[in-house]
Protein backbone atom coordinates (compact mmCIF):
# COMPACT_ATOMS: atom_id res chain seq x y z
CA UNK A 1 0.00 0.00 0.00
CA UNK A 2 1.63 3.51 -0.90
CA UNK A 3 0.02 4.86 2.22
CA UNK A 4 0.19 4.27 5.96
CA UNK A 5 -0.39 5.87 9.21
CA UNK A 6 3.10 5.74 11.35
CA UNK A 7 2.38 7.08 14.99
CA UNK A 8 -0.98 8.58 13.98
CA UNK A 9 1.07 10.57 11.43
CA UNK A 10 0.45 9.96 7.38
CA UNK A 11 3.19 8.91 5.28
CA UNK A 12 3.00 8.85 1.74
CA UNK A 13 5.63 6.33 0.33
CA UNK A 14 6.61 4.85 -3.18
CA UNK A 15 6.14 7.60 -5.52
CA UNK A 16 5.12 6.85 -9.02
CA UNK A 17 2.60 7.53 -11.48
CA UNK A 18 0.77 4.40 -10.20
CA UNK A 19 0.51 5.64 -6.53
CA UNK A 20 0.24 9.41 -6.91
CA UNK A 21 -3.64 9.48 -7.26
CA UNK A 22 -4.10 7.11 -4.30
CA UNK A 23 -0.98 9.37 -2.33
CA UNK A 24 -2.58 12.76 -3.42
CA UNK A 25 -6.13 11.62 -2.62
CA UNK A 26 -4.80 10.16 1.30
CA UNK A 27 -3.09 13.70 2.03
CA UNK A 28 -6.26 15.91 1.00
CA UNK A 29 -8.27 13.93 2.97
CA UNK A 30 -7.29 14.66 7.03
CA UNK A 31 -10.23 17.13 7.45
CA UNK A 32 -13.88 16.45 8.56
CA UNK A 33 -15.71 18.38 5.90
CA UNK A 34 -17.09 15.10 3.69
CA UNK A 35 -17.74 16.91 1.11
CA UNK A 36 -14.87 19.02 0.54
CA UNK A 37 -12.96 14.69 0.95
CA UNK A 38 -15.47 14.08 -1.61
CA UNK A 39 -15.52 16.70 -4.05
CA UNK A 40 -11.01 16.21 -3.89
CA UNK A 41 -11.07 12.59 -4.32
CA UNK A 42 -12.97 12.82 -7.56
CA UNK A 43 -11.21 15.62 -8.79
CA UNK A 44 -8.23 14.31 -8.30
CA UNK A 45 -8.87 10.99 -10.07
CA UNK A 46 -10.35 12.46 -13.13
CA UNK A 47 -7.65 15.23 -13.46
CA UNK A 48 -5.19 12.20 -12.76
CA UNK A 49 -7.25 9.64 -15.20
CA UNK A 50 -7.17 12.75 -17.89
CA UNK A 51 -3.74 12.92 -18.11
CA UNK A 52 -3.03 9.00 -18.37
CA UNK A 53 -5.66 8.91 -21.17
CA UNK A 54 -4.59 11.56 -23.03
CA UNK A 55 -0.84 10.94 -22.49
CA UNK A 56 -0.25 14.63 -21.05
CA UNK A 57 2.88 16.10 -22.11
CA UNK A 58 4.85 18.49 -20.47
CA UNK A 59 4.53 20.87 -22.98
CA UNK A 60 0.73 20.26 -23.33
CA UNK A 61 0.70 20.86 -19.52
CA UNK A 62 2.64 24.18 -20.04
CA UNK A 63 0.44 25.53 -22.78
CA UNK A 64 -2.35 24.80 -20.30
CA UNK A 65 -0.90 26.56 -17.36
CA UNK A 66 0.03 29.25 -19.63
CA UNK A 67 -3.54 29.45 -20.89
CA UNK A 68 -5.37 29.59 -17.55
CA UNK A 69 -3.05 32.56 -16.15
CA UNK A 70 -4.04 34.48 -19.24
CA UNK A 71 -7.06 33.65 -18.27
CA UNK A 72 -6.86 34.81 -14.95
CA UNK A 73 -5.33 38.20 -15.68
CA UNK A 74 -8.03 39.12 -18.13
CA UNK A 75 -10.18 39.05 -14.84
CA UNK A 76 -11.74 42.13 -13.36
CA UNK A 77 -14.61 43.63 -11.32
CA UNK A 78 -16.76 44.01 -14.51
CA UNK A 79 -15.55 41.31 -16.37
CA UNK A 80 -14.95 37.65 -15.60
CA UNK A 81 -12.71 35.36 -18.56
CA UNK A 82 -13.46 32.08 -15.84
CA UNK A 83 -17.25 32.26 -16.01
CA UNK A 84 -16.50 32.81 -19.67
CA UNK A 85 -14.15 29.75 -20.15
CA UNK A 86 -16.89 27.69 -18.40
CA UNK A 87 -19.63 28.85 -20.71
CA UNK A 88 -18.13 27.83 -23.61
CA UNK A 89 -17.24 24.44 -22.36
CA UNK A 90 -20.31 23.85 -21.02
CA UNK A 91 -19.77 23.76 -17.63
CA UNK A 92 -22.12 26.57 -16.65
CA UNK A 93 -25.35 25.58 -18.03
CA UNK A 94 -24.22 21.60 -16.45
CA UNK A 95 -23.81 22.77 -13.14
CA UNK A 96 -27.05 24.80 -13.58
CA UNK A 97 -29.14 22.43 -14.75
CA UNK A 98 -27.96 19.73 -11.59
CA UNK A 99 -28.16 21.78 -9.17
CA UNK A 100 -31.64 23.17 -9.78
CA UNK A 101 -33.24 20.19 -11.27
CA UNK A 102 -36.99 20.95 -12.68
CA UNK A 103 -40.41 19.41 -12.68
CA UNK A 104 -41.77 19.45 -16.38
CA UNK A 105 -44.46 22.19 -15.02
CA UNK A 106 -41.56 24.58 -14.00
CA UNK A 107 -40.11 27.53 -16.29
CA UNK A 108 -36.49 25.59 -16.46
CA UNK A 109 -33.16 27.47 -15.67
CA UNK A 110 -30.01 28.05 -18.15
CA UNK A 111 -26.55 29.64 -17.30
CA UNK A 112 -25.84 33.03 -15.74
CA UNK A 113 -23.39 34.50 -18.06
CA UNK A 114 -20.89 36.91 -17.48
CA UNK A 115 -22.43 40.28 -17.45
CA UNK A 116 -24.90 40.03 -14.47
CA UNK A 117 -24.06 43.20 -11.83
CA UNK A 118 -25.00 43.75 -8.41
CA UNK A 119 -25.84 47.55 -9.27
CA UNK A 120 -29.12 47.36 -10.69
CA UNK A 121 -31.61 49.39 -9.81
CA UNK A 122 -35.15 49.23 -8.55
CA UNK A 123 -38.00 50.29 -11.42
CA UNK A 124 -41.67 51.17 -11.70
CA UNK A 125 -43.78 49.03 -13.20
CA UNK A 126 -44.25 50.21 -17.06
CA UNK A 127 -41.34 51.97 -16.94
CA UNK A 128 -37.87 51.34 -18.85
CA UNK A 129 -34.64 49.40 -17.87
CA UNK A 130 -32.79 51.46 -21.39
CA UNK A 131 -31.99 55.12 -21.63
CA UNK A 132 -32.82 56.34 -25.10
CA UNK A 133 -31.54 55.41 -28.21
CA UNK A 134 -30.68 51.87 -27.11
CA UNK A 135 -32.94 50.08 -29.64
CA UNK A 136 -36.29 48.88 -30.78
CA UNK A 137 -38.41 49.46 -27.81
CA UNK A 138 -40.11 46.36 -26.07
CA UNK A 139 -42.90 45.80 -23.42
CA UNK A 140 -42.03 42.98 -21.57
CA UNK A 141 -45.51 41.02 -19.53
CA UNK A 142 -44.88 39.04 -17.42
CA UNK A 143 -46.73 36.41 -14.82
CA UNK A 144 -45.67 34.63 -12.01
CA UNK A 145 -46.89 31.49 -10.24
CA UNK A 146 -45.89 28.27 -8.70
CA UNK A 147 -46.63 25.32 -10.19
CA UNK A 148 -49.72 25.29 -9.65
CA UNK A 149 -50.57 28.55 -11.03
CA UNK A 150 -50.81 30.55 -7.58
CA UNK A 151 -49.83 34.15 -8.04
CA UNK A 152 -46.15 35.25 -6.04
CA UNK A 153 -46.27 39.03 -4.94
CA UNK A 154 -43.43 40.81 -4.32
CA UNK A 155 -40.71 38.21 -5.52
CA UNK A 156 -37.10 40.06 -6.98
CA UNK A 157 -36.99 39.79 -10.48
CA UNK A 158 -33.64 41.27 -12.09
CA UNK A 159 -33.19 41.41 -15.84
CA UNK A 160 -30.39 42.52 -17.97
CA UNK A 161 -29.80 42.95 -21.47
CA UNK A 162 -27.55 44.03 -24.34
CA UNK A 163 -28.14 46.87 -26.51
CA UNK A 164 -28.44 46.76 -30.20
CA UNK A 165 -24.78 47.08 -31.19
CA UNK A 166 -24.65 43.77 -29.09
CA UNK A 167 -22.64 45.50 -26.01
CA UNK A 168 -23.58 45.08 -22.40
CA UNK A 169 -23.09 48.77 -20.29
CA UNK A 170 -20.03 46.66 -18.44
CA UNK A 171 -18.55 46.91 -21.60
CA UNK A 172 -18.38 50.20 -22.49
CA UNK A 173 -15.86 52.13 -20.82
CA UNK A 174 -17.12 55.10 -20.22
CA UNK A 175 -19.67 53.48 -18.29
CA UNK A 176 -21.21 55.44 -15.28
CA UNK A 177 -24.41 53.56 -14.12
CA UNK A 178 -26.28 50.73 -14.63
CA UNK A 179 -27.94 50.79 -17.78
CA UNK A 180 -30.03 47.46 -20.18
CA UNK A 181 -30.63 46.24 -16.40
CA UNK A 182 -33.13 47.07 -13.53
CA UNK A 183 -34.90 45.07 -11.02
CA UNK A 184 -39.34 44.97 -10.77
CA UNK A 185 -41.10 43.39 -7.92
CA UNK A 186 -43.70 41.16 -8.97
CA UNK A 187 -47.74 42.43 -8.07
CA UNK A 188 -50.29 40.66 -5.98
CA UNK A 189 -51.36 38.96 -8.77
CA UNK A 190 -48.09 38.23 -9.74
CA UNK A 191 -47.90 40.40 -12.88
CA UNK A 192 -44.74 42.67 -13.83
CA UNK A 193 -44.65 45.33 -16.48
CA UNK A 194 -41.54 46.63 -17.65
CA UNK A 195 -39.69 48.50 -21.13
CA UNK A 196 -36.73 47.27 -22.70
CA UNK A 197 -35.20 47.02 -26.05
CA UNK A 198 -35.54 43.92 -28.60
CA UNK A 199 -32.72 42.02 -27.93
CA UNK A 200 -30.06 41.23 -30.72
CA UNK A 201 -27.40 38.42 -30.94
CA UNK A 202 -24.17 39.12 -30.20
CA UNK A 203 -20.67 37.86 -29.82
CA UNK A 204 -19.14 36.73 -26.54
CA UNK A 205 -16.19 38.60 -25.81
CA UNK A 206 -13.59 36.91 -27.93
CA UNK A 207 -10.86 39.43 -27.55
CA UNK A 208 -8.91 37.78 -25.03
CA UNK A 209 -7.59 34.18 -24.60
CA UNK A 210 -10.86 32.37 -24.54
CA UNK A 211 -11.87 34.03 -27.70
CA UNK A 212 -8.43 32.70 -29.26
CA UNK A 213 -9.14 29.42 -27.68
CA UNK A 214 -12.59 29.18 -29.70
CA UNK A 215 -10.53 30.50 -33.12
CA UNK A 216 -8.38 27.86 -32.31
CA UNK A 217 -11.13 25.11 -32.51
CA UNK A 218 -13.07 26.59 -35.34
CA UNK A 219 -15.87 28.18 -32.98
CA UNK A 220 -18.09 30.93 -33.65
CA UNK A 221 -18.52 32.97 -30.82
CA UNK A 222 -21.95 34.46 -31.26
CA UNK A 223 -24.96 33.92 -28.91
CA UNK A 224 -28.13 34.28 -29.83
CA UNK A 225 -31.14 37.22 -29.17
CA UNK A 226 -32.00 36.82 -25.27
CA UNK A 227 -33.11 38.47 -22.32
CA UNK A 228 -31.65 37.36 -18.75
CA UNK A 229 -33.64 36.95 -15.31
CA UNK A 230 -32.96 36.02 -11.77
CA UNK A 231 -36.01 35.23 -9.81
CA UNK A 232 -36.24 35.55 -6.33
CA UNK A 233 -38.67 34.64 -3.62
CA UNK A 234 -38.07 33.70 0.20
CA UNK A 235 -39.42 29.87 0.76
CA UNK A 236 -38.83 29.33 -3.15
CA UNK A 237 -36.18 28.05 -5.47
CA UNK A 238 -33.61 31.31 -7.32
CA UNK A 239 -33.83 30.70 -10.99
CA UNK A 240 -31.96 32.41 -13.14
CA UNK A 241 -33.01 31.48 -16.97
CA UNK A 242 -33.09 33.85 -19.81
CA UNK A 243 -35.70 33.79 -23.02
CA UNK A 244 -34.40 33.14 -26.04
CA UNK A 245 -35.78 35.05 -29.58
CA UNK A 246 -37.41 31.68 -32.07
CA UNK A 247 -35.49 31.87 -34.97
CA UNK A 248 -32.25 33.28 -34.76
CA UNK A 249 -29.78 32.37 -36.82
CA UNK A 250 -27.94 31.00 -33.64
CA UNK A 251 -30.32 29.49 -32.41
CA UNK A 252 -28.81 26.32 -32.76
CA UNK A 253 -25.26 27.02 -32.08
CA UNK A 254 -25.17 29.16 -29.06
CA UNK A 255 -21.47 29.56 -28.46
CA UNK A 256 -22.51 29.04 -24.80
CA UNK A 257 -25.01 26.40 -25.01
CA UNK A 258 -27.82 28.31 -23.22
CA UNK A 259 -30.46 27.73 -25.42
CA UNK A 260 -33.44 25.29 -24.55
CA UNK A 261 -36.55 24.99 -26.58
CA UNK A 262 -38.90 25.84 -23.47
CA UNK A 263 -37.68 29.20 -23.04
CA UNK A 264 -37.80 30.55 -26.82
CA UNK A 265 -40.55 33.09 -27.31
CA UNK A 266 -41.62 34.54 -30.19
CA UNK A 267 -42.35 38.06 -30.50
CA UNK A 268 -45.50 40.19 -31.87
CA UNK A 269 -46.18 43.93 -32.56
CA UNK A 270 -47.70 46.30 -30.08
CA UNK A 271 -50.89 47.47 -31.50
CA UNK A 272 -52.78 49.93 -31.06
CA UNK A 273 -54.38 49.64 -27.86
CA UNK A 274 -51.44 48.54 -25.78
CA UNK A 275 -49.50 51.41 -27.32
CA UNK A 276 -51.66 53.80 -26.37
CA UNK A 277 -52.49 52.38 -22.93
CA UNK A 278 -48.58 52.19 -22.04
CA UNK A 279 -47.40 55.48 -24.17
CA UNK A 280 -45.44 53.75 -27.14
CA UNK A 281 -45.97 53.07 -30.91
CA UNK A 282 -47.91 50.47 -32.70
CA UNK A 283 -45.32 48.85 -34.79
CA UNK A 284 -42.90 48.36 -30.95
CA UNK A 285 -42.34 44.68 -29.72
CA UNK A 286 -44.57 42.96 -27.26
CA UNK A 287 -43.19 39.81 -25.33
CA UNK A 288 -45.66 38.32 -22.74
CA UNK A 289 -44.43 34.87 -20.69
CA UNK A 290 -45.48 32.95 -17.95
CA UNK A 291 -42.31 32.14 -15.65
CA UNK A 292 -43.39 29.15 -12.99
CA UNK A 293 -40.82 28.59 -10.06
CA UNK A 294 -40.79 26.30 -7.87
CA UNK A 295 -40.13 26.09 -3.21
CA UNK A 296 -37.62 24.79 -2.00
CA UNK A 297 -39.22 21.56 -0.64
CA UNK A 298 -40.21 20.86 -4.13
CA UNK A 299 -36.54 22.16 -5.47
CA UNK A 300 -35.01 19.17 -3.10
CA UNK A 301 -37.30 16.70 -3.61
CA UNK A 302 -35.84 17.72 -7.49
CA UNK A 303 -32.20 17.63 -6.28
CA UNK A 304 -32.34 14.12 -4.57
CA UNK A 305 -34.43 12.27 -6.91
CA UNK A 306 -32.51 13.54 -10.20
CA UNK A 307 -28.69 13.19 -7.96
CA UNK A 308 -29.99 8.99 -7.01
CA UNK A 309 -30.83 8.61 -11.01
CA UNK A 310 -27.78 9.96 -12.09
CA UNK A 311 -25.23 8.17 -9.53
CA UNK A 312 -27.44 5.46 -10.11
CA UNK A 313 -26.39 5.39 -14.12
CA UNK A 314 -22.72 6.42 -13.40
CA UNK A 315 -22.26 2.82 -11.38
CA UNK A 316 -19.10 4.22 -9.26
CA UNK A 317 -20.10 2.03 -6.00
CA UNK A 318 -22.06 2.99 -2.95
CA UNK A 319 -22.97 6.85 -2.35
CA UNK A 320 -23.86 8.45 0.87
CA UNK A 321 -26.24 12.17 0.09
CA UNK A 322 -25.74 14.53 2.93
CA UNK A 323 -29.18 16.11 4.23
CA UNK A 324 -28.89 19.07 0.77
CA UNK A 325 -28.53 15.76 -1.37
CA UNK A 326 -25.70 15.99 -2.36
CA UNK A 327 -22.89 12.92 -2.36
CA UNK A 328 -20.20 12.92 -0.14
CA UNK A 329 -17.44 11.10 1.22
CA UNK A 330 -18.37 7.40 2.79
CA UNK A 331 -15.84 7.26 5.26
CA UNK A 332 -17.24 3.71 6.47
Amino acid sequence: MPVKYVDGELQLLDMSTETITENTVAINSQHKDLRLVFILERLVQHIHDFARETRLTVDEWGTGIEFLTEVGKMCSDIRQEFVLLSDVLGLSVLVDGLSHPKPENATVGTLLGPFHTHDAVEHAHESSICSEGKGEPLLIEGLLTDTEGNPIEGAKIDLWECDENGLYDTQYPDRAEADMRGIVHSKADGSFLIKATRPVPYPIPHDGPVGKFLQRINRHPYRPAHIHFIIEKMGFDKLITALYHRGDPYEYSDAVFGVKSPLLFELAKLGPERAKKYNMKEDDWYLRWHFKIITNAQAKACLIEKTQADLSKIGKGKYVLNEDGLPIADLD
